[in-house]
Protein backbone atom coordinates (compact mmCIF):
# COMPACT_ATOMS: atom_id res chain seq x y z
CA UNK A 1 0.00 0.00 0.00
CA UNK A 2 1.37 3.40 -0.97
CA UNK A 3 2.45 5.93 2.18
CA UNK A 4 -0.47 8.54 2.94
CA UNK A 5 0.67 11.90 2.54
CA UNK A 6 -0.08 13.89 5.25
CA UNK A 7 -0.41 17.94 5.22
CA UNK A 8 1.30 20.24 8.52
CA UNK A 9 -1.92 19.73 9.57
CA UNK A 10 -1.07 16.15 10.01
CA UNK A 11 -4.30 14.94 7.96
CA UNK A 12 -4.40 13.29 4.37
CA UNK A 13 -4.12 15.54 2.28
CA UNK A 14 -7.20 15.71 -0.70
CA UNK A 15 -7.54 17.92 -3.41
CA UNK A 16 -10.59 19.78 -2.18
CA UNK A 17 -9.17 20.04 1.10
CA UNK A 18 -5.37 21.15 0.35
CA UNK A 19 -6.03 24.06 -1.78
CA UNK A 20 -5.64 27.16 0.47
CA UNK A 21 -5.75 25.38 3.47
CA UNK A 22 -5.14 26.87 7.04
CA UNK A 23 -4.88 24.92 9.97
CA UNK A 24 -5.10 25.64 13.60
CA UNK A 25 -3.98 23.89 16.46
CA UNK A 26 -6.89 22.62 18.54
CA UNK A 27 -6.99 22.08 22.25
CA UNK A 28 -9.80 19.68 23.64
CA UNK A 29 -11.17 20.01 26.85
CA UNK A 30 -11.12 16.64 29.21
CA UNK A 31 -14.25 15.33 27.15
CA UNK A 32 -11.83 14.43 24.67
CA UNK A 33 -9.92 12.47 26.76
CA UNK A 34 -11.61 9.17 27.79
CA UNK A 35 -13.25 6.89 25.75
CA UNK A 36 -16.09 8.91 24.97
CA UNK A 37 -14.21 11.40 23.49
CA UNK A 38 -16.03 11.43 19.97
CA UNK A 39 -19.72 11.32 21.94
CA UNK A 40 -18.57 13.91 24.01
CA UNK A 41 -17.33 16.72 21.65
CA UNK A 42 -20.10 16.18 18.98
CA UNK A 43 -22.16 16.63 21.62
CA UNK A 44 -20.09 20.38 22.38
CA UNK A 45 -20.51 20.55 18.89
CA UNK A 46 -24.04 20.28 18.29
CA UNK A 47 -23.98 17.08 16.69
CA UNK A 48 -25.02 13.04 17.61
CA UNK A 49 -22.95 10.81 18.41
CA UNK A 50 -23.28 9.44 14.72
CA UNK A 51 -21.78 12.55 13.77
CA UNK A 52 -25.35 14.31 12.19
CA UNK A 53 -26.09 17.64 13.20
CA UNK A 54 -28.82 17.93 15.86
CA UNK A 55 -28.69 22.17 16.15
CA UNK A 56 -32.17 22.26 14.46
CA UNK A 57 -33.78 21.25 17.38
CA UNK A 58 -33.99 24.84 19.01
CA UNK A 59 -36.36 24.17 21.63
CA UNK A 60 -35.00 21.46 23.71
CA UNK A 61 -37.05 19.89 26.65
CA UNK A 62 -37.44 21.89 29.60
CA UNK A 63 -37.20 18.55 32.10
CA UNK A 64 -33.96 17.37 30.15
CA UNK A 65 -32.05 20.73 30.88
CA UNK A 66 -32.85 20.25 34.58
CA UNK A 67 -32.31 16.95 35.07
CA UNK A 68 -29.07 17.32 33.61
CA UNK A 69 -28.28 20.35 35.58
CA UNK A 70 -29.47 18.93 38.88
CA UNK A 71 -27.44 15.31 38.12
CA UNK A 72 -24.17 17.42 37.10
CA UNK A 73 -21.71 17.60 39.93
CA UNK A 74 -21.19 21.36 40.88
CA UNK A 75 -24.25 23.85 39.76
CA UNK A 76 -26.68 22.41 42.48
CA UNK A 77 -23.87 23.07 45.00
CA UNK A 78 -23.48 26.84 43.20
CA UNK A 79 -26.86 27.59 42.72
CA UNK A 80 -27.37 26.89 46.82
CA UNK A 81 -24.65 28.98 47.57
CA UNK A 82 -26.03 32.02 45.67
CA UNK A 83 -28.86 31.51 47.47
CA UNK A 84 -27.31 31.49 50.95
CA UNK A 85 -24.94 34.56 49.88
CA UNK A 86 -27.68 36.62 48.66
CA UNK A 87 -30.14 35.79 51.51
CA UNK A 88 -27.18 37.42 53.36
CA UNK A 89 -26.49 40.54 51.42
CA UNK A 90 -30.16 41.08 50.84
CA UNK A 91 -31.22 40.66 54.53
CA UNK A 92 -28.69 43.65 55.26
CA UNK A 93 -29.88 45.80 52.34
CA UNK A 94 -31.66 47.92 54.11
CA UNK A 95 -29.80 48.04 57.17
CA UNK A 96 -26.64 49.31 55.84
CA UNK A 97 -28.16 52.34 54.47
CA UNK A 98 -30.11 53.33 57.78
CA UNK A 99 -27.10 52.43 60.20
CA UNK A 100 -24.45 54.06 58.21
CA UNK A 101 -27.17 57.41 57.53
CA UNK A 102 -27.44 57.54 61.33
CA UNK A 103 -23.81 57.01 62.32
CA UNK A 104 -22.41 59.54 59.90
CA UNK A 105 -25.04 62.26 61.16
CA UNK A 106 -23.89 61.54 64.35
CA UNK A 107 -20.04 61.38 64.34
CA UNK A 108 -19.95 64.21 61.25
CA UNK A 109 -22.25 66.35 61.98
CA UNK A 110 -23.40 66.16 65.70
CA UNK A 111 -26.80 64.99 65.49
CA UNK A 112 -28.13 63.62 69.07
CA UNK A 113 -31.94 62.52 68.54
CA UNK A 114 -33.60 59.60 67.35
CA UNK A 115 -32.52 57.55 64.90
CA UNK A 116 -32.42 59.20 61.27
CA UNK A 117 -35.13 56.73 59.51
CA UNK A 118 -37.55 55.91 62.52
CA UNK A 119 -38.32 59.77 61.32
CA UNK A 120 -40.61 61.22 58.97
CA UNK A 121 -38.95 62.15 56.10
CA UNK A 122 -40.61 65.49 56.06
CA UNK A 123 -39.44 65.72 60.43
CA UNK A 124 -35.67 64.22 59.73
CA UNK A 125 -33.36 67.28 60.47
CA UNK A 126 -30.59 68.60 58.43
CA UNK A 127 -28.29 66.45 60.08
CA UNK A 128 -29.53 63.25 59.00
CA UNK A 129 -29.83 64.72 55.10
CA UNK A 130 -26.22 65.63 55.66
CA UNK A 131 -25.35 61.66 56.98
CA UNK A 132 -27.56 60.33 54.14
CA UNK A 133 -25.00 62.30 51.44
CA UNK A 134 -21.88 61.25 53.10
CA UNK A 135 -23.34 57.16 53.06
CA UNK A 136 -24.01 57.43 49.56
CA UNK A 137 -20.59 59.08 48.83
CA UNK A 138 -18.49 56.53 50.68
CA UNK A 139 -20.65 53.67 48.92
CA UNK A 140 -19.49 55.33 45.51
CA UNK A 141 -16.12 54.72 46.77
CA UNK A 142 -15.91 51.45 47.99
CA UNK A 143 -17.88 50.58 44.87
CA UNK A 144 -14.82 52.30 43.03
CA UNK A 145 -12.20 50.66 44.87
CA UNK A 146 -13.76 47.00 44.73
CA UNK A 147 -14.18 47.05 41.02
CA UNK A 148 -11.35 48.43 40.53
CA UNK A 149 -9.61 45.47 42.18
CA UNK A 150 -11.36 43.27 40.29
CA UNK A 151 -10.44 45.17 37.07
CA UNK A 152 -7.06 44.70 38.20
CA UNK A 153 -7.26 41.03 39.06
CA UNK A 154 -10.19 39.10 37.61
CA UNK A 155 -9.06 38.17 34.38
CA UNK A 156 -6.24 37.16 36.28
CA UNK A 157 -7.77 34.88 38.45
CA UNK A 158 -9.53 33.38 35.55
CA UNK A 159 -6.62 32.29 33.91
CA UNK A 160 -5.43 30.71 37.11
CA UNK A 161 -8.68 28.92 37.63
CA UNK A 162 -8.29 27.63 33.90
CA UNK A 163 -5.35 25.88 34.82
CA UNK A 164 -5.71 25.57 39.29
CA UNK A 165 -8.99 24.43 39.10
CA UNK A 166 -12.42 26.70 40.23
CA UNK A 167 -13.03 25.17 43.77
CA UNK A 168 -10.09 26.94 45.49
CA UNK A 169 -10.60 30.48 44.14
CA UNK A 170 -14.44 30.27 44.87
CA UNK A 171 -13.55 29.12 48.75
CA UNK A 172 -11.34 32.59 49.04
CA UNK A 173 -14.11 34.84 47.29
CA UNK A 174 -16.64 33.32 49.75
CA UNK A 175 -13.85 33.78 52.83
CA UNK A 176 -13.60 37.16 52.09
CA UNK A 177 -17.67 37.92 51.48
CA UNK A 178 -17.25 37.59 55.49
CA UNK A 179 -15.86 40.61 56.57
CA UNK A 180 -18.63 42.89 55.17
CA UNK A 181 -21.15 41.70 57.40
CA UNK A 182 -18.77 41.57 60.56
CA UNK A 183 -18.24 44.63 60.20
CA UNK A 184 -21.46 45.74 60.09
CA UNK A 185 -22.29 43.77 63.21
CA UNK A 186 -19.69 45.39 64.71
CA UNK A 187 -20.24 48.98 63.50
CA UNK A 188 -23.78 48.30 65.76
CA UNK A 189 -22.13 47.03 68.89
CA UNK A 190 -19.31 50.50 69.01
CA UNK A 191 -21.33 53.40 68.56
CA UNK A 192 -17.99 55.22 68.24
CA UNK A 193 -16.90 52.93 65.17
CA UNK A 194 -16.06 54.67 61.80
CA UNK A 195 -18.43 53.06 58.69
CA UNK A 196 -15.31 53.44 56.77
CA UNK A 197 -14.64 50.14 57.96
CA UNK A 198 -17.29 48.52 56.76
CA UNK A 199 -16.78 50.22 53.36
CA UNK A 200 -13.04 49.37 53.45
CA UNK A 201 -14.09 45.83 53.78
CA UNK A 202 -16.28 45.90 51.85
CA UNK A 203 -14.08 47.38 49.14
CA UNK A 204 -11.80 44.11 49.17
CA UNK A 205 -14.53 41.74 48.95
CA UNK A 206 -13.53 42.76 44.85
CA UNK A 207 -10.02 40.78 44.78
CA UNK A 208 -12.00 37.67 43.89
CA UNK A 209 -15.08 37.72 41.59
CA UNK A 210 -16.57 34.78 42.78
CA UNK A 211 -19.73 34.91 40.38
CA UNK A 212 -17.02 34.93 37.08
CA UNK A 213 -15.43 31.67 38.83
CA UNK A 214 -18.86 30.24 39.36
CA UNK A 215 -19.96 30.99 35.67
CA UNK A 216 -16.71 29.38 34.44
CA UNK A 217 -17.61 26.29 36.64
CA UNK A 218 -20.98 25.85 35.00
CA UNK A 219 -19.42 26.32 31.37
CA UNK A 220 -17.09 23.03 32.70
CA UNK A 221 -19.92 20.58 32.83
CA UNK A 222 -23.05 22.64 30.96
CA UNK A 223 -23.02 22.22 26.60
CA UNK A 224 -23.27 25.33 24.74
CA UNK A 225 -26.89 25.32 24.08
CA UNK A 226 -27.90 24.80 28.10
CA UNK A 227 -25.16 27.77 29.12
CA UNK A 228 -28.03 30.72 29.23
CA UNK A 229 -30.49 29.11 30.41
CA UNK A 230 -27.82 27.75 33.38
CA UNK A 231 -26.82 31.21 33.99
CA UNK A 232 -30.33 32.22 34.69
CA UNK A 233 -30.81 29.86 37.52
CA UNK A 234 -27.84 31.44 39.06
CA UNK A 235 -29.28 34.74 38.85
CA UNK A 236 -32.73 33.03 39.98
CA UNK A 237 -31.12 31.83 43.41
CA UNK A 238 -29.64 35.53 43.74
CA UNK A 239 -33.45 36.77 43.16
CA UNK A 240 -35.35 34.25 45.59
CA UNK A 241 -32.52 35.15 48.19
CA UNK A 242 -33.00 38.87 47.72
CA UNK A 243 -37.13 38.61 47.73
CA UNK A 244 -36.98 36.66 50.88
CA UNK A 245 -34.15 38.34 52.69
CA UNK A 246 -35.37 41.88 53.01
CA UNK A 247 -38.44 40.54 55.28
CA UNK A 248 -36.54 40.07 57.80
CA UNK A 249 -35.73 43.88 58.55
CA UNK A 250 -39.28 44.32 59.72
CA UNK A 251 -39.49 41.60 62.38
CA UNK A 252 -35.76 41.65 63.79
CA UNK A 253 -33.92 44.17 64.89
CA UNK A 254 -31.11 46.20 62.28
CA UNK A 255 -28.12 44.31 64.90
CA UNK A 256 -30.34 40.85 64.90
CA UNK A 257 -30.67 40.74 61.07
CA UNK A 258 -26.61 41.64 60.67
CA UNK A 259 -26.22 38.89 62.86
CA UNK A 260 -28.26 36.65 60.94
CA UNK A 261 -26.18 37.63 58.02
CA UNK A 262 -23.11 36.75 59.44
CA UNK A 263 -24.15 33.29 60.70
CA UNK A 264 -25.75 32.17 57.55
CA UNK A 265 -22.65 33.21 55.58
CA UNK A 266 -20.43 31.16 57.77
CA UNK A 267 -22.36 28.63 57.52
CA UNK A 268 -22.38 28.55 53.30
CA UNK A 269 -18.80 29.19 53.50
CA UNK A 270 -18.34 25.52 55.75
CA UNK A 271 -20.92 24.02 52.99
CA UNK A 272 -18.68 25.22 50.61
CA UNK A 273 -15.41 23.92 51.73
CA UNK A 274 -17.71 20.41 52.50
CA UNK A 275 -19.44 19.72 49.75
CA UNK A 276 -17.99 22.48 46.22
CA UNK A 277 -16.68 20.11 43.63
CA UNK A 278 -14.00 20.76 41.12
CA UNK A 279 -15.34 21.00 38.05
CA UNK A 280 -12.25 21.21 36.01
CA UNK A 281 -10.76 17.83 35.03
CA UNK A 282 -7.15 17.12 35.78
CA UNK A 283 -6.58 16.79 31.78
CA UNK A 284 -8.11 20.16 31.02
CA UNK A 285 -6.21 21.89 33.72
CA UNK A 286 -2.41 19.53 32.24
CA UNK A 287 -3.74 21.23 28.91
CA UNK A 288 -3.88 24.51 30.37
CA UNK A 289 -0.62 24.63 32.13
CA UNK A 290 1.03 23.83 28.82
CA UNK A 291 -0.73 25.69 26.86
CA UNK A 292 0.30 28.81 29.17
CA UNK A 293 3.80 27.67 29.37
CA UNK A 294 4.26 27.47 25.65
CA UNK A 295 2.99 30.93 25.26
CA UNK A 296 5.20 32.45 28.09
CA UNK A 297 8.39 34.47 26.60
CA UNK A 298 11.79 33.52 26.86
CA UNK A 299 12.87 34.65 30.48
CA UNK A 300 16.85 35.15 31.23
CA UNK A 301 16.76 37.72 34.14
CA UNK A 302 14.79 38.13 37.46
CA UNK A 303 13.26 41.63 36.25
CA UNK A 304 12.10 40.00 33.45
CA UNK A 305 10.23 37.73 35.17
CA UNK A 306 8.94 40.61 37.82
CA UNK A 307 8.12 42.36 34.63
CA UNK A 308 5.91 39.59 32.65
CA UNK A 309 4.04 39.08 36.14
CA UNK A 310 3.32 42.89 36.70
CA UNK A 311 2.10 42.57 32.87
CA UNK A 312 0.20 39.40 33.13
CA UNK A 313 -3.02 41.00 33.90
CA UNK A 314 -3.59 43.44 31.39
CA UNK A 315 -2.38 41.04 28.56
CA UNK A 316 -5.52 38.66 29.77
CA UNK A 317 -7.47 41.16 28.79
CA UNK A 318 -5.81 41.03 25.18
CA UNK A 319 -8.72 38.10 24.22
CA UNK A 320 -11.69 41.12 24.26
CA UNK A 321 -10.01 42.57 20.95
CA UNK A 322 -9.91 39.13 19.51
CA UNK A 323 -12.45 39.59 17.01
CA UNK A 324 -15.86 42.38 16.39
CA UNK A 325 -18.04 39.81 18.35
CA UNK A 326 -15.52 40.38 21.53
CA UNK A 327 -15.64 43.82 20.83
CA UNK A 328 -18.92 44.80 20.85
CA UNK A 329 -19.38 42.19 23.75
CA UNK A 330 -16.89 44.40 25.44
CA UNK A 331 -18.92 48.08 24.61
CA UNK A 332 -22.18 46.75 25.62
CA UNK A 333 -21.05 45.17 28.89
CA UNK A 334 -19.24 48.18 29.72
CA UNK A 335 -22.34 50.95 29.07
CA UNK A 336 -24.52 48.30 30.96
CA UNK A 337 -22.38 48.24 33.49
CA UNK A 338 -22.24 51.59 34.85
CA UNK A 339 -25.91 52.08 34.58
CA UNK A 340 -26.62 48.53 36.89
CA UNK A 341 -23.90 49.38 39.17
CA UNK A 342 -25.14 52.87 39.71
CA UNK A 343 -28.81 51.36 40.00
CA UNK A 344 -27.72 48.89 42.78
CA UNK A 345 -25.30 51.26 44.94
CA UNK A 346 -27.19 54.25 44.80
CA UNK A 347 -30.96 53.33 43.91
CA UNK A 348 -31.53 52.66 47.94
CA UNK A 349 -30.30 55.84 49.55
CA UNK A 350 -32.13 57.38 46.59
CA UNK A 351 -35.38 56.15 47.26
CA UNK A 352 -34.96 56.59 51.16
CA UNK A 353 -34.76 60.41 50.82
CA UNK A 354 -36.72 61.59 48.62
CA UNK A 355 -40.04 58.67 48.79
CA UNK A 356 -39.22 57.96 52.21
CA UNK A 357 -38.85 54.23 52.12
CA UNK A 358 -39.00 52.39 55.16
CA UNK A 359 -38.17 48.87 56.33
CA UNK A 360 -41.75 47.91 54.65
CA UNK A 361 -41.12 49.65 51.48
CA UNK A 362 -37.88 48.05 51.20
CA UNK A 363 -39.25 44.75 52.22
CA UNK A 364 -42.01 44.81 49.68
CA UNK A 365 -39.98 46.09 47.13
CA UNK A 366 -37.25 43.55 46.60
CA UNK A 367 -40.25 41.20 47.06
CA UNK A 368 -41.04 41.96 44.01
CA UNK A 369 -37.72 42.04 42.03
CA UNK A 370 -37.10 38.81 43.47
CA UNK A 371 -40.33 36.77 42.06
CA UNK A 372 -39.91 39.10 39.04
CA UNK A 373 -36.47 38.02 38.74
CA UNK A 374 -37.17 33.91 39.31
CA UNK A 375 -39.90 33.92 36.99
CA UNK A 376 -37.82 35.83 34.32
CA UNK A 377 -34.55 33.60 34.66
CA UNK A 378 -36.68 30.31 35.25
CA UNK A 379 -39.40 30.53 33.40
CA UNK A 380 -38.71 33.38 30.51
CA UNK A 381 -35.42 33.67 29.61
CA UNK A 382 -35.01 29.61 28.20
CA UNK A 383 -38.46 29.58 25.66
CA UNK A 384 -37.34 33.54 24.52
CA UNK A 385 -33.85 32.83 24.23
CA UNK A 386 -35.30 29.88 21.84
CA UNK A 387 -37.57 31.55 20.27
CA UNK A 388 -35.61 34.57 19.26
CA UNK A 389 -32.19 34.18 20.18
CA UNK A 390 -29.77 35.52 22.45
CA UNK A 391 -29.19 38.39 20.10
CA UNK A 392 -32.45 39.70 20.24
CA UNK A 393 -32.84 38.67 24.28
CA UNK A 394 -29.92 41.31 24.68
CA UNK A 395 -31.64 43.88 22.92
CA UNK A 396 -35.21 43.72 24.36
CA UNK A 397 -33.10 43.51 27.89
CA UNK A 398 -31.67 46.66 27.15
CA UNK A 399 -34.69 48.31 25.47
CA UNK A 400 -36.22 47.58 29.01
CA UNK A 401 -33.54 49.06 31.28
CA UNK A 402 -33.88 52.41 28.93
CA UNK A 403 -37.33 52.23 30.16
CA UNK A 404 -37.20 51.56 33.85
CA UNK A 405 -34.62 54.26 34.73
CA UNK A 406 -36.19 56.72 32.68
CA UNK A 407 -39.18 55.94 35.31
CA UNK A 408 -37.02 56.03 37.76
CA UNK A 409 -35.84 59.34 36.89
CA UNK A 410 -39.45 60.78 36.69
CA UNK A 411 -40.95 59.42 39.45
CA UNK A 412 -43.25 61.63 41.60
CA UNK A 413 -44.73 58.61 43.39
CA UNK A 414 -43.91 55.07 45.17
CA UNK A 415 -46.04 53.55 42.58
CA UNK A 416 -43.95 54.60 39.68
CA UNK A 417 -41.22 53.12 41.74
CA UNK A 418 -42.64 49.83 42.70
CA UNK A 419 -44.07 49.45 38.54
CA UNK A 420 -40.17 50.49 37.33
CA UNK A 421 -38.62 47.97 39.90
CA UNK A 422 -41.58 44.90 38.60
CA UNK A 423 -40.49 45.80 34.61
CA UNK A 424 -36.57 45.53 35.40
CA UNK A 425 -36.23 42.58 36.29
CA UNK A 426 -36.29 41.94 32.66
CA UNK A 427 -33.17 44.00 32.71
CA UNK A 428 -31.31 40.86 34.33
CA UNK A 429 -31.61 38.57 30.85
CA UNK A 430 -28.67 40.63 29.82
CA UNK A 431 -25.78 39.13 32.21
CA UNK A 432 -26.79 35.47 32.00
CA UNK A 433 -27.10 35.72 28.03
CA UNK A 434 -23.90 37.63 27.60
CA UNK A 435 -22.32 35.39 30.08
CA UNK A 436 -23.48 32.45 27.72
CA UNK A 437 -22.79 34.07 24.36
CA UNK A 438 -18.73 34.71 25.71
CA UNK A 439 -18.34 31.00 26.39
CA UNK A 440 -19.94 29.78 23.12
CA UNK A 441 -17.12 31.52 21.43
CA UNK A 442 -14.22 30.52 22.72
CA UNK A 443 -12.19 27.57 23.14
CA UNK A 444 -13.24 25.48 26.08
CA UNK A 445 -9.63 26.17 27.82
CA UNK A 446 -10.81 29.80 27.77
CA UNK A 447 -13.65 29.60 29.73
CA UNK A 448 -12.01 31.11 33.06
CA UNK A 449 -10.03 33.63 31.03
CA UNK A 450 -13.16 35.19 29.33
CA UNK A 451 -15.25 35.10 31.80
CA UNK A 452 -12.75 37.06 33.98
CA UNK A 453 -11.64 39.26 31.40
CA UNK A 454 -15.48 40.41 30.31
CA UNK A 455 -16.16 40.61 34.44
CA UNK A 456 -12.85 42.90 35.17
CA UNK A 457 -14.15 45.00 32.04
CA UNK A 458 -17.85 45.32 33.99
CA UNK A 459 -16.32 45.96 37.21
CA UNK A 460 -14.08 48.71 35.76
CA UNK A 461 -17.84 50.14 34.15
CA UNK A 462 -18.87 49.03 37.92
CA UNK A 463 -16.19 51.39 39.29
CA UNK A 464 -16.58 54.60 37.68
CA UNK A 465 -20.79 54.29 37.11
CA UNK A 466 -21.53 55.39 40.80
CA UNK A 467 -19.09 58.25 40.88
CA UNK A 468 -20.47 59.20 37.46
CA UNK A 469 -23.89 58.98 38.21
CA UNK A 470 -23.16 60.99 41.61
CA UNK A 471 -21.51 64.04 39.63
CA UNK A 472 -24.98 64.26 37.44
CA UNK A 473 -26.89 63.86 40.55
CA UNK A 474 -24.78 67.07 42.33
CA UNK A 475 -25.23 68.95 39.56
CA UNK A 476 -29.07 68.48 38.59
CA UNK A 477 -30.31 68.30 42.43
CA UNK A 478 -30.93 71.52 42.91
CA UNK A 479 -33.06 72.21 40.10
CA UNK A 480 -31.13 71.55 36.84
CA UNK A 481 -32.01 68.88 34.42
CA UNK A 482 -34.79 66.74 35.60
CA UNK A 483 -33.80 67.35 39.20
CA UNK A 484 -32.36 64.62 41.29
CA UNK A 485 -33.58 61.91 39.28
CA UNK A 486 -31.29 63.30 36.17
CA UNK A 487 -28.86 60.55 36.90
CA UNK A 488 -30.97 57.82 36.11
CA UNK A 489 -32.20 59.45 32.86
CA UNK A 490 -28.92 60.01 31.96
CA UNK A 491 -28.56 55.94 32.82
CA UNK A 492 -31.47 55.31 30.33
CA UNK A 493 -29.43 56.90 27.82
CA UNK A 494 -26.19 54.66 28.72
CA UNK A 495 -28.63 51.81 28.39
CA UNK A 496 -29.55 52.85 24.68
CA UNK A 497 -26.16 52.63 23.77
CA UNK A 498 -25.47 49.57 24.82
CA UNK A 499 -28.83 48.44 23.10
CA UNK A 500 -27.30 49.93 19.74
CA UNK A 501 -24.10 47.61 20.83
CA UNK A 502 -26.24 44.56 20.89
CA UNK A 503 -27.92 45.38 17.98
CA UNK A 504 -24.69 45.20 15.99
CA UNK A 505 -23.93 41.52 17.08
CA UNK A 506 -22.77 39.13 14.45
CA UNK A 507 -25.80 37.37 14.79
CA UNK A 508 -24.37 34.02 13.19
CA UNK A 509 -21.66 33.81 16.18
CA UNK A 510 -24.18 35.29 19.25
CA UNK A 511 -27.31 32.89 18.53
CA UNK A 512 -26.40 29.35 20.04
CA UNK A 513 -29.84 28.26 18.10
CA UNK A 514 -28.35 29.04 14.43
CA UNK A 515 -27.07 25.66 12.82
CA UNK A 516 -23.24 26.50 12.58
CA UNK A 517 -20.60 24.33 11.03
CA UNK A 518 -18.33 22.29 13.37
CA UNK A 519 -15.54 24.77 13.78
CA UNK A 520 -18.17 27.54 14.72
CA UNK A 521 -19.58 25.60 17.39
CA UNK A 522 -16.39 23.70 18.82
CA UNK A 523 -15.76 27.53 20.22
CA UNK A 524 -12.71 28.11 17.84
CA UNK A 525 -13.64 32.00 16.03
CA UNK A 526 -11.89 33.36 13.59
CA UNK A 527 -9.47 36.33 14.19
CA UNK A 528 -9.40 39.67 12.69
CA UNK A 529 -6.51 39.75 10.34
CA UNK A 530 -3.31 41.39 11.75
CA UNK A 531 -4.46 40.56 15.25
CA UNK A 532 -2.12 38.74 18.00
CA UNK A 533 -4.13 37.13 20.76
CA UNK A 534 -1.49 36.50 23.81
CA UNK A 535 -2.20 33.08 24.61
CA UNK A 536 -3.63 31.74 20.76
CA UNK A 537 -1.15 29.19 19.44
CA UNK A 538 -2.03 29.04 15.42
CA UNK A 539 -0.39 27.25 12.99
CA UNK A 540 -0.21 28.24 9.28
CA UNK A 541 -0.20 25.51 6.79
Amino acid sequence: MAPQNNDKCGSPVTPSASEGRRCKRNFFTHLSMDEGSVRDRAQLLGQTKDGTDDTDDHNPSQSNFLLHFIKSSGPPQIIALCLIIALALGSTIGVVPAVVEDRYARLHHGYSGEPCLELAKEDRPHECLLGNEDAQNSAALASFVSNTLTFATSSLMGSISDEKGRRGIMLLGIGLSLMAPLNLVLLQLFESMDPSFYYASHALYGIVSWMAIALSALSDVMPPKWRAPSFGLVIAGFSMGFALSPILAVFLSHLGVSVFALSILIAGFVFACVSLPETLSPEASEKSRLKRLAERPTMETRMEVVQYNLLRPMKELLILNRNKLFRLLSALAFFSSVVSSADQTLFLYYVEENFGFGDKDIAILFLIIGIMGMFVQTVLLKPLNSLIGERRVIIVAFLVGTLHNYLYGVAKKKSTIFISATIASLTGMSFPTISAIKANNVDELEQGRIQGALYALSSLASAVGPMMLRYVYHQTKDGGGFGKGTMFIFGAGLYLVAAVCAWLLPEEQANSNLKRDAKKRSSLVDFDEGYFDYGAIQDEA
